[in-house]
Parts: structure tokens; sequence; C-alpha cells
């Protein structure tokens, strides 16, 4: 379990460094996330989750 806490922590830092340095261009970024149809966003969320699988089997 404190593997997982610590995974997650990990994360919202990664997650929060862009908003931190540069919030316009992260602004920017999440409008053009936005406009991407459903298909393209479930795509990249799978691509994302398979390339995290496999980096915690390797």
């Amino acid at each position: 379990m404190d593997k997982l806490i610590a995974a997650l922590g990990l994360m919202l830092v990664l997650e929060g460094l862009l908003p931190m340095i540069a919030p316009a261009r992260w602004r920017e970024a999440f409008l053009q996330i936005a406009r991407l149809r459903d298909g393209q966003i479930r795509f990249v969320g799978m691509g994302s989750a398979l390339l995290g699988i496999a980096l915690l089997l390797f």
C-alpha cells in the first residue's frame, strides 16, 4: 500500500509541474485536448495506461 501511495504522490508532483512552470502553455494544451473527439481521448488514455503497465512490469 505504501508503494501505491508513493506512486500516486509522484504522479501528482509530475502532473503539477507544467501548470506551475508554464500556466499559459498548460492552459493551451488543456484547451487543445478538450477539442479532441472522445475516441481520440480514449486512445491516448489507453496508450498511457499500457505504457504505465509496461513500465511497472520492466
